[in-house]
């Protein structure tokens, strides 16, 4: 029991419990503190984009799988619900959808099992290609099935019974119960030893092959939970916006804000994702606001990637820690005493071989 006991204290700390629950009371309490109907609307987009980030990361910066075809999954999860729930359903209570989430979720994730097995003997660059390919695939398909999708008409989603005073609040917990949810998946993907194998393919699958880790097994989990979660973000964004069309159900601009806002805040880190969704949300919200539909913001967005690789290429936490871990290394080496005195030479088997092999690298 007591083996146990400690086993869940390394695992969970007292910190991160500390900075989880802060995090999820700061989520519950917004919406009471900005009630007003454009803020909510914004708040959530903001969490329901910080979800897909995390869930991106999963694949894209634990692994250093860069997939750009994860909007296809985002227009499953969203046609879906679409095709369950149609207009012509009549809601009781209104919450059905959210209950069917997660099988919906567990559904597309063992869908894409089959596809993760071919799209992961490719790697880089080549993954990237064959990820957006099935992006889109899969919107033509929704384009073309039209006894499912309704085609380029759109389909319909039955209308939540929710009060007018509270209409978007339904939708921003369940988006921040999703986020929990990713966030809760990440860290114990950090804290154990599939975080380890997932650094380790992303640094040199090939060495890590060789040394044990099951390589393929640790990146089709990854692969089928992150795209299991951003399934679970298109329902709810399905759900949410009441008519689904194919051109943004499954669109590619989806992938590229979540690849930018995992780029922006730190890819293979937890909260990176988080800071980059609430930083690029709102500015593209605003900025969307002020041009209207000629998509100027895209120009913004090229320009954010750009200052992104030249000016914060590790992302913002990634940098904020490297200065810091180096501003520590320089005030110990300060405080460090400095010895006047010659040092003894030291003998050891090492450095006897160095001297006598010339030098070793």
């Amino acid at each position: 029991m007591s083996t146990a006991v400690e086993q869940a204290s390394k695992f969970v700390t007292r910190a991160g419990l500390i900075r989880a629950g802060t995090f999820i009371a700061l989520l519950i309490a917004l919406p009471e503190v900005f009630n007003a109907h454009w803020m909510v609307n914004l708040l959530f987009f903001t969490v329901l984009y910080a979800a897909m980030a995390v869930s991106w990361n999963l694949i894209g910066g634990f692994a250093g799988y860069p997939s750009l075809g994860h909007a296809a999954f985002f227009g499953l999860g969203a046609y879906s619900i679409g095709i369950i729930f149609k207009n012509t359903h009549v809601l009781t209570s209104g919450y059905e959808p959210f209950l069917v989430l997660p099988l919906i979720g567990i559904a597309v994730a063992l869908i894409a099992l089959p596809i993760g097995v071919i799209a992961m003997r490719t790697r880089a660059d080549v993954f990237a290609i064959v990820t957006i390919t099935l992006l889109f695939v899969v919107q033509t398909l929704a384009f073309n099935l039209k006894s499912l999708t309704g085609g380029a008409q759109g389909a319909g989603v039955s209308s939540p019974p929710f009060r007018l005073e509270i209409f978007e609040q339904p939708f921003y917990f369940a988006a921040t119960a999703l986020l929990s949810l990713a966030l809760g998946l990440s860290y114990f993907a950090v804290r154990t030893k599939i975080g380890l194998a997932l650094t380790a393919i992303r640094a040199d699958e090939d060495k890590a092959r060789g040394i044990g880790i099951r390589t393929t097994g640790v990146k089709l989990l990854a692969f089928s939970v992150s795209v299991g979660l951003m399934a679970m973000a298109g329902g709810i964004w399905a759900y949410y916006v009441g008519f689904i069309y194919p051109q943004f159900a499954v669109d590619p601009l989806v992938t590229i804000a979540v690849v930018l806002m995992t780029f922006l805040g730190g890819r293979g880190t937890i909260w990176g994702p988080v800071l980059g969704a609430a930083i690029l949300m709102p500015a593209q919200q605003l900025l969307a606001y002020y041009v209207g539909g000629s998509r100027l913001y895209l120009i913004a967005y090229a320009a954010i990637f750009l200052l992104i690789m030249l000016l914060l290429p590790r992302g913002i936490l990634p940098t904020v820690f490297h200065k810091r871990r180096l501003s520590t290394l320089a005030a110990k080496r300060a405080d460090a005493p400095v010895s006047t005195a010659d040092p003894a030479p030291v003998s050891t088997p090492e450095l006897n071989f160095v001297r006598t092999s010339g030098g070793a690298r």
